[in-house]
């Protein structure tokens, strides 16, 4: 994008589209599907915890929870799709909060990308040596936490506990 290869809106337009029918996707599933799919599908992934969360934060937040769980919430996100079907959330309204949320997360996310777009590989540096100090770190404090061990069994075998 950054180089002209690709238009802004064009990808706004895909990226968003797509995630609509991912969204509408999950949506249908409960709507067909009931309360006797979701509940196999919870089952299968372990996730009645997650399923839990998305139902109350549905029953609290009703429509502008779609729109929050498009981009703010994006955990819930798939979740508040099913629950949205099961509950029968007419679809009509649905469709307003999802699109409307998912434009604000793809606009969000491409057009950071694009701003960004030159310095990718100057983050993905400061990322890799990132990566390297909290290993060093990571070492470090088991290290220290050993040496401290040792030094704590030295003294109470010199205190005569041994």
């Amino acid at each position: 994008m950054a180089q002209g290869d690709t238009n802004l809106w064009e990808v706004v337009a895909v990226a968003s589209g797509a995630a609509i029918i991912g969204d509408h996707i999950g949506y249908g599933l409960g709507r067909a599907g009931g309360r006797p799919l979701v509940d196999r599908i919870v089952r299968r992934t372990g996730n009645a915890q997650v399923m839990a969360r998305a139902e109350a934060f549905s029953t609290r937040w009703g429509a502008p929870g779609i729109f929050f769980t498009r981009w703010l919430v994006t955990a819930l996100g798939p979740w508040v799709n099913l629950s949205s079907g099961v509950a029968g959330y007419p679809w009509h309204k649905f469709l307003f909060w999802d699109v409307l949320g998912e434009v604000v997360w793809v606009g969000a996310y491409v057009t950071l990308g694009r701003l960004f777009s030159d310095q990718v590989q100057d983050l993905a540096d400061i990322l890799s040596n990132l990566g390297w100090l909290l290993l060093a770190l990571f070492i470090a404090a088991v290290s220290g936490a050993a040496l401290v061990r040792e030094f704590l069994r030295a003294a109470a075998r010199r205190n005569g506990k041994a």
